[in-house]
């Protein structure tokens, strides 16, 4: 009788052992919504490579308190309309964290769901303003600087070191592209740099004579872009076909392996604003050998932005435990030494500081900082 008295005692108190075993192995999810299909999925190829080879490195010591990270990967296209199944899907794996969208049209709508399931998430690449501004987040974050922090130092760049006469601003229509244009616009006519023309052109169009047209007969000395490079590449392809040579600049959304391709030899000399080369800080050496080891290229506008953003998530656990709530707070309360430099966050969830560079492209479709 004894013996059987002892044995659904024993039973429960290994179930409860194995239960708490488990409870304590349990994965720390993290969401990573970013364009796996469609024209800007090197952007999300990017971010991919950078939140991947910084999950893969904290599971490779052993994760947060013997619990790793599990990546749960899902594809927004960089399209508004999937922006918010996206989301949702990040909400019903569990996740309570995540490396948010790279594109901006798709991350606003999606801002509000993370808000309201209390889930810190942090893009490496939407920029434009309304991000944060629009209902000034407490669980959003950004590893990437603004629109109207990348807007002025571009429209700086061009003021002060190219000093053209007339400046023609063209954008897509888009979130981003209209957004970020815009800003270039404003600040050049702030510094009184002469804007010949305003206008914008249709996304997914095949022929923009029309707006090469207009060029050719306002004769800019410089051409500014704001949008994605499958526009980019198409309008320098066709200027230099069509005889305009003119110096064309655009933002880090234009900065894509895919241009080359698009543009071909016409890419030569277009200067782009991009974050800085972080792979060239040596206190990230060892970061870089991490996607050299990977077969990950850290060579990108967004792979170390999103690296960062996996390495806050972790400080923030590290520190207060996985409970978002605590974490945004600390998030919010505190300066962190990461991959991009020293971070600190604003109100909005917007960093206080980011470092943004000119880089110069040649025709073989390397690009060089200036």
């Amino acid at each position: 009788m004894t013996f059987h008295r002892f044995i659904p005692v024993f039973v429960a108190v290994a179930a409860l052992c194995v239960g708490s075993l488990a409870a304590a192995a349990e994965p720390i999810k993290i969401g990573i919504p970013q364009p796996m299909t469609g024209p800007n999925k090197q952007y999300g190829d990017q971010i991919q490579a950078g939140a991947l080879t910084a999950i893969d490195t904290v599971n490779a010591a052993g994760g947060i308190n013997g619990r790793l990270l599990e990546p749960i990967l899902i594809d927004d296209g960089c399209e508004p309309k999937q922006s918010v199944p996206a989301a949702n899907q990040v909400v019903n794996s569990g996740a309570k964290f995540a490396v948010a969208h790279a594109c901006s049209g798709t991350t606003i709508p999606a801002v509000p769901i993370y808000e309201d399931e209390q889930i810190v998430a942090i893009t490496p690449g939407a920029t434009n303003p309304a991000v944060t501004d629009t209902i000034k987040p407490h669980f959003f974050f950004r590893t990437i600087g603004r629109d109207d922090q990348q807007g002025p130092f571009a429209a700086n760049y061009i003021a002060q070191t190219l000093k053209p006469q007339s400046v023609a601003v063209i954008h897509d229509k888009q979130t981003y592209g209209a957004g970020v244009a815009t800003q270039v616009r404003d600040a050049l006519e702030k510094l009184g740099v002469k804007i010949s023309l305003f206008e914008s052109i249709n996304v997914g169009d095949s022929d923009y004579s029309a707006i090469i047209t207009k060029l050719k007969t306002l004769s800019p000395d410089l051409v500014y872009f704001g949008g994605y490079h499958p526009e980019l590449g198409l309008l320098l392809r066709q200027a230099r076909e069509q005889g305009l040579e003119v110096q064309f600049m655009g933002p880090e959304g234009t900065a894509n392996q895919d241009l080359v391709a698009i543009a071909g030899e016409a890419i030569d000399g277009l200067l782009v604003t991009l974050p800085a080369d972080f792979t060239k800080r040596p206190e990230n050496a060892a970061i870089v050998k991490a996607f050299r080891d990977a077969n990950r290229d850290p060579d990108g506008a967004f792979q170390m932005p999103a690296y960062a953003a996996v390495e806050l998530i972790v400080a923030g656990i590290k520190a207060v435990g996985d409970d978002p709530v605590k974490v945004a707070d600390y998030l919010h309360a505190n300066t962190f030494d990461t991959s991009i430099g020293k971070v600190e966050f604003d109100e909005k969830g917007d960093l206080k500081d980011f470092e943004f560079a000119v880089y110069k492209w040649d025709k073989a479709g390397g690009k060089t900082q200036l």
